[in-house]
């Protein structure tokens, strides 16, 4: 792979080494659990996007565990995901959730947080929640240009204007994996020794819901990836470029050349991820 300004770009030929099929012997277990702690009573859409993406994109299984209103939501969309917190691979959590403390947040989607933070497995982190987990070399961040402005405490047009060194910036000084997201996506670990840059995606991703789904695609990748034994910061930024390519792609073949929703991204995943799995390969 070539070198642009120190990222490297990723294509869908090596996300596919990032995307992990089943085998013979592999049990629902063994294929990956993703706990999943998103949504609010006023969001639970991001639930049930984020949910929704996880279970196309192949995982084992999804333990969803949120408030009463998303959970009824997220099982009537999904009814082989299971509710309540119990062991997995990975956690993907904070998306629809906007709160300052723990004690903003109903006692359930608390407790799950907590569960993040102590469980030693790798967690996705949607920007909303990055003030309410551990953070650490299990965790990626996966924050848009205005989230990441914040965390450094700059203004936004210095992030868009320098993505490459705010990704830099933002990963040495939280010790997590970062995923910056944009029309390209940068991905960095906490020391700087892997540098990625994803460019699948079209104009037409930039809607409501992208970051829901996205979030949902990394956590799956990242828990079936764990079900086959324990991975560090190098594996999940390579993971988190997998994921962005994966969600590009999928948002080109729904796209079309126009508008889509976030539905019909959802329903492209899983041919996606065939193709990489299959072939080795995604075009448009």
């Amino acid at each position: 792979m070539a070198v642009v300004n120190d990222f490297v770009p990723v294509s869908p030929s090596d996300a596919a080494a990032w995307t992990t099929p089943p085998t013979g012997d592999t049990t629902k277990y063994r294929r990956g659990v993703l706990g999943v702690a998103t949504g609010s009573a006023a969001y639970p859409g991001a639930a049930i996007m984020g949910v929704d993406a996880a279970v196309h994109t192949g995982v084992g299984m999804v333990r969803y565990v949120g408030p009463e209103r998303a959970t009824d939501f997220v099982l009537a969309r999904r009814p082989e995901v299971v509710s309540g917190v119990g062991r997995v691979q990975a956690w993907l959590v904070g998306s629809g959730i906007s709160a300052d403390s723990l004690e903003d947040l109903d006692d359930t989607t608390a407790a799950a947080f907590r569960h993040a933070s102590d469980d030693g497995v790798p967690v996705v982190v949607d920007a909303g929640a990055i003030p309410l987990v551990d953070l650490g070399p299990l965790a990626v961040l996966t924050p848009h240009a205005g989230e990441l402005a914040k965390l450094l405490g700059v203004e936004r047009d210095v992030v868009e204007g320098d993505p490459r060194g705010s990704a830099l910036r933002a990963a040495e000084q939280t010790g997590s994996v970062v995923l910056l997201k944009g029309s390209d996506t940068h991905v960095v670990t906490p020391d700087g020794s892997v540098r990625l840059v994803a460019s699948s995606a079209t104009p037409w991703l930039a809607a409501a819901g992208a970051g829901d789904v996205l979030g949902g695609v990394l956590g799956a990748l990242v828990a079936t990836r764990a079900g086959q034994g324990e991975i560090g910061p190098d594996d999940l930024a390579h993971l988190a470029a997998a994921a962005a390519v994966v969600h590009g792609t999928a948002a080109r073949r729904a796209s079309g050349g126009g508008p889509f929703t976030m539905t019909t991204l959802i329903e492209a995943l899983p041919a996606v991820v065939g193709d990489l799995v299959v072939t080795g390969d995604a075009g448009a």
